[in-house]
C-alpha cells in the first residue's frame, strides 16, 4: 500500500481517501436500497421492486402462466447464462434510468429487442405444442415483423398481461409490494 501511495503527492492522499470513501459509501447505499441482490434471482417479486410494475405483476399472478413461468422465463434469453444476465443488466439499467427520471410511458411495452426474446421463449416453452399438435411450426419474430407470420401475442392477446395492462388500469393492484429496505431502528430515529 505504501508503494502505491508513494506515487501520489503527499497533499493528495487525504482527498483521495475521502473521495474514495464517499464513492464507496454512495455505491454501497445505492446497491442496498435498490435490492441489487434480488435481481440475481428469478423471483417474480423482484420485478415489483419498482412499484410501477405492480399492474403487470398483478395480471401475471392471475394468468395461467403464474403456475409454470416466472418473469425471467419469458423476458430474458435462455441460450446461455452469460447472455441471460447481460440482458437482465442491460434492461435493468435502462429501466432504472427511465423510472428515475419519471420518463415511463403510461403503457409499458417491451422494447424491440425484448419482443424477439419473448417470442423465442414462447417457442422454447411451447415447442411440443407448436410442432406435434397444432403444426404451426416455428416462426421467428423477424418473420412476424416482416408480415410473413404472426407473433404469438397477435392471437394470444391476453396472455399473460392482457392488452389493457397499464399503470392506470390497476390503481388498486394487490401486488405484494416489497418491504422498505430502511431498517426499523433508522425509521424510529428519523421520526
Amino acid at each position: 500500500m505504501k508503494k502505491i501511495l508513494s506515487y501520489f503527492p503527499l497533499w493528495s492522499i487525504l482527498p483521495i481517501f475521502i473521495i474514495g470513501g464517499v464513492i464507496t459509501g454512495l455505491s454501497s447505499y445505492a446497491i442496498y436500497m435498490s435490492r441489487f441482490h434480488s435481481y440475481l434471482s428469478d423471483k417474480p417479486e423482484t420485478c415489483i421492486n419498482c412499484h410501477i410494475m405492480a399492474p403487470y405483476y398483478d395480471t401475471w399472478s392471475k394468468s395461467s402462466h403464474r403456475t409454470y413461468a416466472n418473469c425471467n422465463d419469458c423476458h430474458v434469453p435462455h441460450n446461455n447464462v452469460f447472455n441471460k444476465y447481460f440482458f437482465k443488466a442491460k434492461d435493468g439499467l435502462y429501466h432504472s434510468a427511465v423510472f428515475t427520471f419519471h420518463a415511463e410511458p403510461q403503457v409499458i411495452r417491451p422494447r424491440e429487442e425484448s419482443y424477439n426474446v419473448i417470442m423465442n421463449n414462447c417457442i422454447r416453452c411451447h415447442e411440443h405444442l407448436n410442432t406435434a399438435i397444432v403444426s404451426t411450426g416455428h416462426h421467428s419474430y423477424l418473420e412476424a415483423k416482416k408480415g410473413m407470420a404472426k407473433a404469438c401475442w397477435d392471437c394470444h392477446t391476453n396472455v399473460p398481461h392482457t392488452k389493457i395492462s397499464n399503470i392506470s388500469s390497476s390503481p388498486h393492484s394487490l401486488a405484494p409490494l416489497p418491504k422498505s429496505p430502511i431498517p426499523q431502528w433508522l425509521k424510529k430515529e428519523l421520526k
